[in-house]
């Protein structure tokens, strides 16, 4: 188990993925508590609906996402709010129509321009391998933002949870702390939605109440449970999405289904022990134990990361020296690692880059049918989206793609491999970009290139 934890965390960009991941469960948990005691608890579903929209309309914009979803999430909440409190419309109701009618907008946005791709999954359904560090900043901000006001405001919050009227007749303004716990909980929302993906991010909301529930009893101690399965949970999660190549999202709402299952067992036991001879309670913090066994059980299959490992087969051209030790890029975590190159490109120009894959030419044709350019890429397979399949890796070039090769280069001579060889290819990571396209590609400036059809890896990756 050691083992794997140190391998896990030695990808700076996973250590990331924790660190807000946990923070975001830990927000969604403490809110969820409140939600689901005011029976309110599906504002979570309909607000991730919204922000898949405004996401949407951030991608049609090539705008920042959370600087577009931030604020009409935001919006939806309170309109969401007023609408159960002054409307013939209900709560349920009101969350049924904005939630499929923001999902909606959102797909015939995508379906117009960028087309139903990997990327739209990611928003769906979760990826929190691939987040920008300016998500990551803004992700810890906002969520310390949410738990200093929880933590702040928490009487008063728990006063208008079990009680409005009294509350209000107590001299709290009912109103304004029923808007508090709106806004937060649709930032909750939009930070959770890269992780869990927007048919996913309910579940860290209601499950940590509801699970908690079943042993507790007490406000306080619900909470504080709440926020230790929710955290475990989240971790585990992440731990067994590891070891086995499952989705994040996913794997965290079926360990979340696990301790809810395990609660209710332990539930059940202290209802008959009490029935029938008068026992104290079992103690409320051995279910949790339950929840440590399956993350040692989740990492007992010690599984290395997979490398290639030829026996020095002769490279194409000989290597020329590099200023630092490449970046490797492994088998496990493939899409993630490179995710988080293309995502973080300015801390990776000029770095020297590794990877193993297929290689493969792409001929284009001119609008007049001439030939065009050729592109080369060392590749591999990864779940693609909606039918299509994907692909992870880089672009490699002997000299930059912008420039063509003089015929007395002696880049001019050096060889590519065929299509579908595998080839180990190293080089300096750079951008290009091209007249009529304002994004800027990545290339690899390749120092050497090694064919080993011998030793092929996995085609497919899954992380």
């Amino acid at each position: 188990m050691i083992n794997t934890l140190i391998e896990m965390f030695s990808y700076n960009f996973l250590v990331r993925a924790v660190v807000v991941g946990a923070l975001v469960s830990l927000c969604a948990a403490l809110l969820g508590v409140s939600l689901v005691l005011k029976r309110y608890s599906m504002i979570g579903d309909g607000l991730s609906h919204v922000g898949f929209g405004a996401l949407a309309i951030a991608t049609a914009l090539n705008v920042a996402p959370l600087s577009v979803s931030i604020p009409i999430v935001v919006a939806a909440a309170f309109l969401l709010l007023r609408l159960s409190e002054n409307s013939k419309i209900k709560g349920d109701a009101a969350i049924a129509i904005i939630s499929t009618g923001s999902l909606a907008l959102g797909v015939m946005i995508i379906a117009w321009t960028t087309g139903m791709n990997t990327d739209v999954c990611n928003y769906l359904f979760g990826s929190i391998l691939a987040m920008s560090k300016n998500d990551v900043y803004l992700s810890i901000a906002l969520s310390i933002v949410v738990l200093l006001l929880f933590i702040v405001f928490y009487h008063k919050l728990f006063g208008i949870t079990f009680d409005e009227t009294f509350a209000k007749t107590s001299g709290v303004k009912v109103g304004i702390f029923n808007m508090l716990i709106t806004f937060l909980t649709a930032i909750t929302i939009v930070l959770g939605m890269r992780m869990m993906g927007a048919m996913l991010i309910s579940s860290l909301i209601v499950f940590p109440a509801l699970t908690s529930m079943r042993v507790f009893k007490t406000w306080k101690s619900v909470t504080i449970s709440s926020a230790i399965v929710s955290i475990v949970c989240f971790f585990i999660g992440v731990v067994v999405s590891y070891v086995y190549a499952t989705p994040t999202g996913a794997s965290v709402v079926m360990m979340n289904i696990v301790a809810f299952i395990g609660f209710w067992v332990v539930s059940k036991i202290n209802l008959n022990r009490q029935g029938r001879k008068g026992h104290k309670v079992i103690k409320p913090i051995f279910a949790l134990s339950a929840l440590f066994a399956v993350l040692f059980l989740s990492c007992s299959k010690n599984q290395p990361v997979e490398t290639i490992s030829a026996p020095a087969p002769a490279p194409i051209v000989k290597a020329k020296p590099v200023d630092n030790s490449p970046i490797e890029i492994k088998e496990k975590m493939f899409i993630a690692q490179t995710n988080e190159i293309y995502l973080n490109q300015e801390d990776y120009i000029g770095r020297t880059i590794k990877l193993a894959g297929l290689f493969m030419h792409n001929q284009y044709t001119n609008i007049d049918g001439s030939e065009g350019p050729v592109y080369n890429f060392v590749i591999r397979y990864g779940p693609g989206c909606c039918g299509y399949d994907g692909t992870a890796g880089f672009e490699a070039y002997w000299t930059p793609p912008d420039q063509a090769i003089p015929a007395d280069d002696p880049d001019a001579n050096k060889p590519y491999p065929q299509i579908n060889d595998w080839v180990i290819a190293e080089g300096t990571l750079k951008q290009y970009a091209e007249d009529d396209n304002p994004n800027k590609f990545l290339y690899i400036d390749l120092s050497s290139l090694t064919i080993d059809n011998e030793n092929r890896g996995s085609e497919f990756v899954s992380q």
